[in-house]
């Protein structure tokens, strides 16, 4: 396990401020209580914050198959639904949404194998993840891939209530797996899939799913 080199700045600047605190309160407090009190929550405040931009070593040995679509992050399945996607592909599609809590691994990755075709960031509101509504309001990256069979997938990066940056490393013209990092959200967030219908889905809503593991569907055979 290693830290994602997103938050390699947070975490030194949590240290410093945390040893601070702590420094302080053993310096000047009359009693060990508070500094002891002080200590045990500094110490776990700097255990959630590695455990957040924690960075896991894992390779899907699948990344060969075409059809195959794999979770792009850590989660729960909240979301599958027919709907119609307006800003980008313009067509009906099946939606797919994975919700990550604080607790999840944050860093993103492709959910299929292909070519990207499209990639942009749409300024919007922090509203709670988790409801429907934060797929079109919210602040939100949208990345294209485009299968070697000519599906376009859409994957969506979204901020949440907590979060306020998204980071998207997919440029037009990369060739990316499902081994490849989209990119990283911070603070708790959602990603949208959305996929060609007749995309066959295996798991159900309420699922708690794994990145880069978790086979979650199969593409249709044929454009």
């Amino acid at each position: 396990m290693k830290v994602h080199h997103e938050g390699r700045g947070i975490l030194v600047s949590f240290f410093l401020i945390f040893s601070l605190i702590d420094l302080l309160a053993f310096w000047a407090s009359p009693t060990i209580i508070i500094p002891i009190i002080l200590l045990l929550g500094t110490l776990t405040l700097m255990g959630l914050a590695l455990n957040f931009f924690r960075k896991p070593n894992r390779h899907n040995p699948g990344n060969q198959d075409e059809d195959i679509l794999v979770a792009p992050a850590d989660g729960k399945l909240v979301t599958i639904e027919e709907t119609y996607e307006p800003e980008i592909l313009k067509k009906q599609c099946l939606k797919v949404s994975i919700f990550m809590s604080i607790y999840d691994v944050h860093a993103n990755w492709f959910a299929c194998n292909g070519v990207v075709r499209h990639v942009s960031h749409t300024d919007g509101n922090f509203h709670k993840a988790f409801l429907p509504k934060s797929s079109t309001e919210n602040e939100r990256s949208a990345v294209v891939i485009e299968t070697p069979k000519g599906h376009q997938i859409l994957e969506r990066q979204i901020a949440g209530a907590v979060a306020r940056r998204i980071m998207t490393y997919a440029q037009e013209g990369d060739n990316v797996t499902v081994n490849d990092f989209v990119g990283f959200i911070k603070f708790g967030s959602r990603i949208d899939l959305y996929l060609p219908l007749g995309t066959e889905i295996f798991i159900k809503p309420e699922t708690a799913v794994k990145g880069n593991t978790t086979v979650i569907g199969k593409l249709p055979s044929a454009r």
